[in-house]
Parts: structure tokens; C-alpha cells; sequence
């Protein structure tokens, strides 16, 4: 069975807005793994807590197939530079696991499942 690591932004820890719609996302978007038939880890980052430090940990805990990147990482441009420290460090840490990027929470798996194909 395929091991995937989901890489995103802890919602809980974003001040400002209402973490749950998110929240409930990802609980949507791990049910969804299980579906498919893949194992999934999650690694959700504090921006103040040493998010790269807590990635790296994350790609060498397992043997991963994939690495999904979530949109709160790419898609929010002030965070281009950690995007790009994300990338380097699951092409330094996992550099065998390919790397997908979801649209939402909710398919993560299906990202992964294109690239594992």
C-alpha cells in the first residue's frame, strides 16, 4: 500500500478567520484515503513553530510514495519562499516520492492517486 504524506497549514493556528469549514475539509479529505486504499499521514504547520523543521521530520518518519502540498503553501504568494523551502526539502528529505498538489482538502488523495499512477 502506497504511504502519502499531506504537507499543509495547520487551520487551526491561523489567526484572524474560522478554522472549522477547513477543519472539516481535511476530515473529508483523510476519509477520502481510506477509500482509495492509500495510508496517509498529515503534517499541519504553525508558521511561528519552525514549519520547515516540522516537515523534515515528517518526509523521514516513513517511506513515502507521495508528498501532497496543499494550496494554503502554494497558492497565498507572501509564502512563495517557504513554497520553495517546502519543495527543496521533500526533494532532499524524500527524493524518491513524487509530489502532487491538491485543490482543496477534501482531494488530496485523488492528487496523490494521479501521481502514484
Amino acid at each position: 500500500m502506497a504511504r502519502v504524506l499531506v504537507v499543509g497549514l495547520d487551520p487551526a493556528r491561523i489567526e484572524g478567520w474560522d478554522p472549522e469549514p477547513v477543519l472539516a475539509a481535511i476530515s473529508r479529505g483523510r476519509a477520502r484515503f481510506g477509500e482509495l486504499g492509500l495510508e496517509a499521514d498529515w503534517c499541519l504547520v504553525d508558521l511561528d513553530a519552525d514549519p520547515a523543521g516540522k516537515i523534515a521530520a515528517a518526509l523521514t518518519d516513513a517511506d513515502y510514495a507521495c508528498v501532497v502540498i496543499g494550496g494554503g503553501i502554494r497558492k497565498h504568494e507572501p509564502l512563495l519562499e517557504f513554497f520553495e523551502t517546502v519543495i527543496n526539502l521533500v526533494h532532499q528529505e524524500a527524493p524518491g516520492a513524487a509530489i502532487a498538489f491538491d485543490r482543496n482538502p477534501e482531494d488530496c488523495a485523488d492528487a496523490a492517486l494521479r501521481r502514484l499512477r
